[in-house]
């Protein structure tokens, strides 16, 4: 049982590598999509495919956007929350890469 896991697993990788081409590295014995930080002289095409779509989604909307619409364009399940959270950590990372700017949250008053 373990060994066709490993062997499911194994070949999950090698589509992901394939899919992703040099995007993908071993960390920990996990593969990892490597985002690169948006620069002069790095196209879009440089992204795994999964944040291509991301940001072609996000370019669709006529302003602004939040995680659960962006979801509902790539089929997400959004009526639970976890299945949004890995989408809010690829949207944080492509900002912190600077393909996306991310908007100052607003501030909540205090109470007292």
């Amino acid at each position: 049982m373990a060994e066709r896991v490993l062997q499911r697993l194994s070949e999950q990788i090698a589509d992901e590598q394939a899919e992703a081409g040099a995007s993908v590295v071993q960390v920990a014995g996990r593969a990892v999509w490597l985002v690169p930080d948006r620069a002069p002289g790095v196209a879009e095409s440089a992204l795994p495919a999964e944040y291509q779509r991301i940001l072609a989604a996000v370019r669709q909307a006529a302003g602004p956007v939040a995680v659960r619409p962006i979801g509902e364009v790539l089929g997400l399940d959004t009526g639970v929350r976890g299945k949004l959270e890995p989408l809010r950590g690829k949207l944080t990372k492509l900002a912190d890469r600077g393909w996306l700017h991310k908007r100052p949250e607003r501030a909540v008053p205090a109470r007292l």
